[in-house]
């Protein structure tokens, strides 16, 4: 059974830094692409950033480039997402993402709310 589970979300001021992480179990998580997305309050989610199985190729939103950073750790089977100079429009609950063949799979998510 595969799941995800979001850490490391929280209250924040703009312009601090966070780091979430996904624990993934139950899939191969070295052979898998993973992406982050998030849902702001009243909104569709979003695409936020993507990286590939090797994590050498990364994939931004124009809206969190040069801001955050996706990374992961095969070896703890551990996706992560740093968090640079956040925004109030940041605010959303972040959600970590599998694509397997025959499904994706997303965690419970993470709140992030960023204060002006």
């Amino acid at each position: 059974q595969v799941q995800l589970v979001e850490t490391g979300g929280g209250l924040v001021q703009a312009g601090d830094s966070r780091r979430l992480s996904c624990a993934a179990s139950g899939v191969t998580f070295s052979l898998r692409d993973m992406n982050w997305y998030r849902q702001a309050p009243g909104k569709g989610r979003e695409f936020v950033a993507r990286i590939g199985a090797s994590g050498v190729s990364t994939y931004y939103a124009d809206s969190v480039k040069g801001r955050f950073t996706i990374s992961r750790d095969n070896a703890k089977n551990t996706l992560y997402l740093q968090m640079n100079s956040l925004k109030p429009e940041d605010t959303a609950i972040y959600y970590c993402t599998i694509q397997t063949p025959t499904r994706a799979y997303w965690g419970q998510g993470t709140q992030v709310t960023v204060s002006s």
